[in-house]
């Protein structure tokens, strides 16, 4: 049976892992945003080298990644959704703690901790999802 929009099936939680997923693609435009075409186009209206505030690294494709395996529901998402949560919750109050203990409030830093605070809530909702929800990732048949 499919959904009312036609174009998913009515499966458990068929919603919330739509929400999930469109959040998670909201925040890889943010974060494409935040940490890319943000400091691209401050440092070239400055004359400085585009790269100049860019701190690289592949968390957007990891994050579209989950977000499509949200929507697909290959056999692996609950495993992918429990393992990059993990990760990502370590990583980011690591970083905060670091950060916290001595911050640092320019626009830099305020972009990063607001960006970081919203992705360690989205990967706090997965984790809970994958938990005490598991069969809302079971893999489609």
């Amino acid at each position: 049976m499919t959904s009312p929009t036609g174009n998913l099936p009515n499966l458990p939680g068929n919603h919330w892992t739509q929400f999930l997923a469109h959040l998670f693609l909201i925040l890889v435009a943010w974060t494409v945003f935040i940490k890319y075409l943000f400091p691209v186009a401050f440092a070239v209206a400055n004359g400085e080298p585009w790269t100049t505030y860019i701190y690289w690294d592949l968390w957007p494709v990891a994050h579209l990644w989950l977000a499509w395996a949200l929507l697909a529901r290959p056999r692996y998402t609950r495993a992918l959704a429990i393992g990059m949560s993990v990760v990502e919750i370590l990583i980011i109050t690591t970083l905060f703690t670091r950060f916290l203990a001595d911050p640092e409030w320019s626009i830099w830093r305020a972009n990063w901790f607001v960006n970081k605070v919203f992705v360690l809530a989205a990967f706090f909702m997965v984790l809970g999802t994958a938990l005490f929800r598991p069969e809302v990732l079971k893999a489609r048949s």
